[in-house]
């Protein structure tokens, strides 16, 4: 019998493997909140994670997700919320810093695993869950895949790594993603280099049995393809790739302000341009700054620097009011009527974009990275 260790929101599970070796297999169990990544989750992970890399019986880890519907929608906001600061007042604890921090360590160890680490996500994958999915060796979509990176309305920006993986996505499409949160699904990952392998959701036991029976990563690799070409066919339309001139066009400008002006001049009747347009032109005005200069200024860092760039980020957006603003009026209260402090993107003046790249520590919690 598998080795099972349960606890009230994590599931690990090390399965017998061939040559003697074992897949660590963690799942997370959360379905009611679309498993959203809590502290807790992160605090479980982690140490998880850490022992299963340094144990040479451990061959492989495959992350997963309890039910169909979400993988993981996003780091829990609501909880974050209380740790936040409205406009005009002091941080009321660190729980921010801390939760942000151990999530950023928990990103950076799947991108540094040094073994074969396997993501299979279904549903949603947002915020979070991107960043769960975006550094592992082996990421699966399945058909029911919806991505999304929709910070921009919650006053936030695409941290967990966006500085990386935006950065890296055919022509002009990181940057568009960033700004509208548009969603797409796992045709659309695929083609902007943020998963390797399409496969259907129903075969999903039979990819981690297969994966019990190979005994090196050229296997693995292997039983992915296999499995992938077997559904080729299901693979649903994309809107990326179908729309790539359009968005290489509206985002091709020399600041900001022109691009948001451009894709928000859409007045097309394409659903999913004009569902991307109504994001942008309804989200957090500082929030398009924070895109445009996490690109600029993370295009030539490191992986280690991305993520000390991102907690800083992160903890000035949770001082500044942005945030704490954004998830009262869509989580919190609901009344989907945030007030910003600007009323838009041109009113943002240059000072208030500086300071949320001004570090708050004299040592940098992930400077060991």
């Amino acid at each position: 019998m598998p080795d099972v260790v349960i606890s009230d929101v994590v599931l690990f599970e090390e399965r017998p493997a061939a040559g003697g070796k074992k897949l660590g297999v963690a799942m997370l169990n959360s379905e009611k909140s679309l498993n959203s990544l809590s502290h807790a989750m992160v605090e479980l992970l982690l140490p998880q994670l850490q022992k299963w890399q340094a144990d040479d019986s451990i061959s492989a880890v495959f992350l997963h997700s309890a039910g169909e519907k979400s993988f993981c929608a996003g780091g829990d906001v609501v909880a974050l919320h209380s740790g936040s600061a409205a406009y005009g007042e002091e941080l009321p604890n660190d729980s921010c810093t801390e939760f942000f921090a151990e999530e950023y360590r928990l990103d950076y160890l799947i991108h540094t695993f040094g073994k074969p680490f396997i993501v299979w996500g279904t549903g949603f994958v947002m915020g979070g869950g991107v960043g769960l999915l975006s550094g592992a060796s082996h990421r699966v979509v399945t058909e029911t895949t919806r991505m999304a990176m929709p910070e921009i309305t919650i006053g936030l920006y695409p941290d967990v790594g966006g500085t990386w993986f935006l950065n890296r996505t055919p022509g002009n499409t990181g940057l568009f993603l960033g700004l509208t949160g548009a969603h797409i699904n796992g045709t659309d990952v695929e083609y902007i280099g943020l998963a390797d392998y399409f496969i259907t959701q129903d075969l999903k036991e039979e990819v981690m049995t297969a994966l019990t029976e190979v005994k090196c990563e050229t296997g693995i690799g292997g039983v992915m393809d296999h499995f992938s070409k077997l559904v080729e066919p299901q693979k649903p339309a994309g809107n990326v790739e179908a729309h790539i001139d359009w968005i290489n066009s509206v985002c091709d400008a020399p600041d900001v302000a022109t691009v948001v002006d451009q894709i928000v001049a859409y007045d097309g009747e394409d659903k999913w341009c004009s569902k991307a347009v109504q994001t942008l032109a309804r989200g957090c005005p500082v929030t398009p700054y924070l895109v445009w200069e996490q690109l600029r200024r993370g295009k030539e860092l490191s992986l280690e620097e991305i993520f000390r760039l991102e907690l800083t980020m992160s903890v000035n957006c949770a001082k500044r009011g942005h945030f704490k603003e954004g998830v009262r009026a869509l989580l919190i209260d609901k009344d989907r009527n945030p007030q910003w402090k600007y009323t838009s993107v041109a009113d943002v003046p240059a000072e208030e974009v500086e300071a949320f790249f001004v570090q708050p520590w004299e040592t940098h919690p992930l400077a060991d990275l």
